[in-house]
């Protein structure tokens, strides 16, 4: 099967919020789908899905694209961000998740962006691992954060 990188479209959702439940990205103080709503608002253009054609998923239309990897970017005109990057546990070591850093890349550097940055979970080795591979730098910082919407 090929596969290809593209933005992300409204029908994708499901596929996308299914492969964030297997990839382990789901919490349950964030609901996916209004992660999903939220991005379509502010640089939808920068929200990448990876898509293979002609794959079917369980119920699924024979014709639709199955989702095979996702990223989120954004710019605040300082840095860019990447998030929810995510390869099906079928199709890690393919260059899924390569394809889909580059992709944002490239559109963020088309934008202006200087630099990129990405918040990884403790004790996730693994996508530190990934991440140096592409040339990510590891440095020390302290991240605090505050909730101003709860997504119940």
């Amino acid at each position: 099967m090929s596969w290809h990188v593209r933005a992300f479209d409204p029908d994708d959702a499901d596929g996308v919020v299914s492969l964030w439940e297997s990839a382990g990205l789901t919490r349950p103080w964030n609901d996916p789908r209004r992660d999903i709503e939220r991005k379509l608002t502010v640089q939808p253009e920068l929200f990448l899905v990876a898509v293979e054609e002609g794959a079917q998923t369980q119920g699924s239309d024979e014709n639709a694209p199955s989702i095979i990897g996702s990223v989120m970017a954004g710019y605040d005109g300082h840095r860019g961000w990447l998030y929810y990057l995510a390869s099906a546990p079928s199709h890690r070591r393919l260059g899924v998740g390569r394809a889909l850093v580059a992709e944002a890349e490239r559109l963020l550097i088309d934008m202006g962006c200087p630099k990129i940055q990405l918040m990884v979970r403790e004790g996730n080795e693994q996508a530190l691992e990934f991440y140096d591979a592409l040339g990510y730098e590891r440095f020390s910082v302290s991240n605090t954060g505050k909730r101003l919407i709860v997504d119940a």
